[in-house]
């Protein structure tokens, strides 16, 4: 039945199938960056965090596995085909995981949260997708071109840890990213609870999974097909936008793994929400609430264009093929996230 169906339809149902298992894990296994950082700064757990980390290990380990059994090319991947800007990612990490905080959630979070009922995830979306294309292709375009020129890589080493390693040892590519895989697999597991914890260690395998289905199903898409469709994974920032183009212009304009990603995560959320008996519709009350979200989504959406990705572009999917950029924008995240905890929780009060 596929060989009826268009290239771009084909590289939907791909981003479809990853997004349903995105929806479930953040609706079943509560996989949430988010909540990960709260609960590691003050709830004083480490399990969801633990679930994250679990996950990139995974989906570094079925890359390179993939690239191993010729299947994906890393150096294919937009993030590994680009030259890093460091102060792209540090400043775009910054603002994603400070407008993150404003919001309560991220992109991928907000998503999940709008396939269970919740209104108000739905406007911080829309407006994230909104501002994300205003970085990327509206009147703010020129100003971040100018500010953060991008490069295609072409005779240069890919930006990536495993290639770098590779260059100066000259051991095989896919063994030294398989290894690092398997390291951080290993690393998220010494803990005795996480590693007991059935649940956890489940959903945040399927995360992996979902992350290394994109990889695999776009590159077969690109490698059998006659349209030219880049080679990508999931990410949740100017993806959001490209929907919202794709809901307007369908006529017009044809679906692509964005589209089916992030309807995907929607329908998954849903479904999900369905299983545990907690949909329901929600909307915000408090007017101050709204603006600080709406704030915050504004942030996020400029935030993902500069750093190239979102908690999920760059913190799985990038990390999927060890691009430099993925540590340092999720630290960046992490720490815009932890400043505007502060402000949230402590008003910025000095410490005592």
């Amino acid at each position: 039945m596929l060989e009826y169906l268009s290239d771009e339809m084909r590289v939907a149902l791909v981003g479809l199938f990853g997004g349903v298992l995105l929806g479930l894990a953040a609706r079943l296994g509560r996989f949430c960056t988010m909540g990960a950082i709260e609960d590691l700064l003050y709830g004083g757990s480490d399990r969801r965090m633990r679930m994250w980390a679990l996950a990139i290990g995974v989906a570094v380990l079925g890359s390179f596995g993939l690239s191993a059994m010729g299947l994906l090319h890393t150096e294919s991947s937009y993030y590994l085909s680009i030259r890093w800007m460091p102060m792209a990612s540090i400043l775009g990490g910054l603002m994603f995981g400070y407008g993150m905080a404003l919001s309560g959630n991220c992109g991928y979070g907000s998503i999940a949260r709008l396939g269970g009922g919740d209104m108000r995830a739905f406007v911080i979306v829309l407006v994230m997708g909104v501002s994300a294309y205003v970085v990327l292709s509206g009147p703010l375009a020129h100003l971040r071109v100018t500010l953060f020129p991008q490069q295609d890589v072409i005779n240069d080493l890919p930006p990536g840890l495993a290639h770098l390693l590779s260059s100066w040892t000259g051991l095989p590519l896919s063994g030294i990213g398989m290894v690092i895989g398997a390291a951080i697999i290993a690393a998220a597991l010494t803990s005795r609870g996480f590693l007991t914890d059935g649940k956890s260690l489940f959903w945040s395998v399927v995360v992996g999974i979902a992350i290394t289905s994109g990889w695999v199903g776009s590159t077969w898409v690109a490698s059998t097909g006659f349209s030219d469709v880049p080679v990508v994974s999931h990410s949740f920032s100017a993806p959001v936008g490209e929907t919202l183009l794709w809901a307007m212009t369908a006529s017009a304009r044809a679906p692509s793994f964005a589209v089916g990603s992030v309807l995907g995560v929607v329908l998954g959320a849903f479904i999900g929400s369905l299983m545990k008996g907690h949909f329901r519709w929600e909307a915000c009350e408090d007017p101050r609430e709204l603006r600080r979200q709406i704030t915050g989504a504004a942030l996020m959406g400029a935030g993902a264009v500069l750093a190239l990705g979102c908690t999920v572009g760059q913190g799985l999917s990038a990390f999927s093929v060890l691009a430099f950029s993925a540590p340092v924008t999720f630290l960046a995240i992490f720490a815009g996230a932890a400043i505007g905890l502060r402000q949230l929780i402590e008003g910025f009060q000095p410490a005592e």
